[in-house]
């Protein structure tokens, strides 16, 4: 069975720092390229950044210079999202989304208080 958990969100002021996690299990997608997408209330859920297999990285235009996505594919693939200079507006719940398939995470939480 496939599970996309992801981990780390909180409440943190503006200017601070939160790290996502995301582990995929029940199948390999150490080839596919995975991604974080977030989700403000009344938004559309829009890109944040994704990662391929061979380390390319795409961030959307919001988060550039501000955070950063990594991955490990020991074991399971996991893929993180360094957060840092975190603003009000970053508020969302973050989801993990393995790209061109249907799975997605559960989501993760973040707020930001100015």
């Amino acid at each position: 069975q496939v599970q996309l958990v992801e981990s780390g969100g909180g409440w943190v002021q503006a200017g601070g720092s939160l790290r996502l996690s995301c582990v995929a299990s029940g199948s390999s997608f150490r080839f596919n390229p995975i991604g974080w997408y977030r989700q403000a209330p009344g938004n559309q859920r829009e890109l944040v950044a994704f990662i391929t297999n061979g380390g390319a990285i795409t961030y959307g235009d919001p988060v550039k210079g501000r955070f950063t996505i990594s991955r490990d594919n020991d074991k399971n693939t996991t893929v993180y999202l360094q957060m840092n200079t975190l603003k009000p507006e970053d508020t969302a719940v973050y989801y993990c989304h393995v790209q061109y398939t249907n799975y997605w995470g559960k989501g993760t939480l973040v707020t930001v208080s100015s």
